[in-house]
């Protein structure tokens, strides 16, 4: 296996294989430099390097490929919260409710939460009344769930 064209197709083998198994494993990045660097080996052997000097490219590229994607491991692999993500930003915000919300199974209302109306209901399915300040607590498909966060305010104006 000396022969300087066997390995150019090794290489370039290798580099598809640890390609597809970055798709296929879980992680992070992880296969990705073994890719790159057999890759770059794979390059080298087409311009004719020796197999010594193909084995040190693929090393280095593999591990200065690892080293630099560490921080792109980091912040993906973060283990946050994504609630500030689409309607789950709505969660820990103020809302001021503008049809009131009924008790029992089909008690929903509607409040508007910045600029934006939604479908609400109260997490323990008691009456809330027009003009009241809620939180929202959670979302569930197109309706938030809240709490009365203060006393409703009397002679407000609803629009």
């Amino acid at each position: 296996m000396d022969d300087p064209d066997t390995w150019r197709w090794v290489w370039l083998l290798v580099a598809g294989g640890f390609a597809t198994a970055e798709i296929f494993i879980a992680g992070t990045f992880f296969m990705l430099p073994f890719a790159a660097g057999a890759l770059a080996a794979s390059i080298s052997a087409f311009a004719g390097a020796g197999i010594a000097v193909q084995w040190i490219l693929f090393l280095i590229v593999s591990i200065i490929g690892a080293v630099a994607l560490i921080p792109l491991r980091r912040r993906l692999d973060a283990d946050g919260t994504s609630d500030g993500i689409g309607s789950r930003r709505l969660i820990g915000a103020d809302a001021v409710v503008l049809i009131a919300i009924g008790d029992g199974a089909a008690g929903f209302g509607e409040v508007r939460i910045g600029r934006e109306e939604w479908r609400a209901e109260s997490v323990d399915r008691s009456a809330i009344a027009e003009g009241s300040t809620v939180r929202v607590v959670d979302v569930r498909g197109t309706s938030v769930i809240v709490i009365p966060s203060a006393p409703a305010t009397e002679g407000r104006e609803s629009s």
